[in-house]
């Protein structure tokens, strides 16, 4: 009798000691799901929303993104005032990175970096670590020339430079803007730059921009600052 007493116990806290466990167990899983779900969703919704842009699918995304975003004007906001631009439907793919990266606020507290006397201001870049962790977010890709649309580096004309690396062709770094500033425009540029927009508002302050002290490298001495460029109508 006293056996069996003994062996009863014994199954009744096995089996409270296995309800245990289980528990355990299926919290543990519960919190390790959790866990999982949350690093992943953020992950996809990056994914989703802002691929990763590469030489590879940077052309076929920005022409799906110029027939999904008609937008074609911005303004630049700087402490001289306020520069309004139109951006050419024609040469739909530097128009749609444009808006892009208008949208993703990369432009936001860069600089005219580049000031060159009666020629050009040049924009888009700075000395500033967020910067190359915005661009590292965004991708690395390079766009092809387009100057074959009849538009000319007119004064007011906005172009896009070439990459910083040396290419035959003449690919544009996406992240860099021109402005002619030259009264007579520059059209020898006009063959190897694509002018994809025009000043339309704001001249004066591109001639003020374009006044400021440099140095040798034609950096400005103080810091001009591209605070915002929003889209407008």
């Amino acid at each position: 009798m006293k056996f069996r007493l003994v062996v009863i116990l014994v199954l009744i806290l096995w089996n409270c000691e296995d309800k245990q466990t289980s528990k355990q167990t299926n919290t543990s899983k519960q919190k390790d799901t959790l866990v999982e779900n949350a690093k992943e969703v953020p992950k996809k919704q990056r994914t989703s929303e802002f691929p990763l842009l590469t030489n590879d699918n940077a052309m076929e995304f920005f022409l799906k993104y110029s027939k999904e975003h008609k937008e074609n004007k911005v303004r630049i906001i700087t402490d001289f005032g306020n520069i309004d631009i139109l951006l050419y439907d024609k040469t739909k793919f530097h128009r749609a990175n444009f808006i892009y990266l208008t949208k993703r606020k990369y432009f936001d507290g860069t600089q005219f970096y580049r000031v060159v006397k009666n020629f050009v201001i040049q924009g888009g870049s700075s000395d500033g670590v967020d910067l190359y962790k915005k661009r590292r977010k965004i991708g690395k890709y390079l766009l092809p020339p387009d100057t074959k649309r009849g538009y000319t580096h007119k004064r007011g004309a906005i172009s896009m430079p070439s990459s910083e690396i040396e290419n035959a062709y003449k690919l544009a770094s996406p992240f860099q803007f021109f402005i002619i500033h030259r009264p007579g425009g520059a059209k020898y540029l006009d063959k190897d730059y694509t002018v994809f927009g025009e000043v339309i508002s704001g001249m004066d302050v591109v001639d003020k921009i374009n006044a400021v002290e440099t140095d040798n490298g034609d950096w400005p001495l103080d810091n001009v600052y591209i605070r915002k460029v929003e889209i407008i109508k």
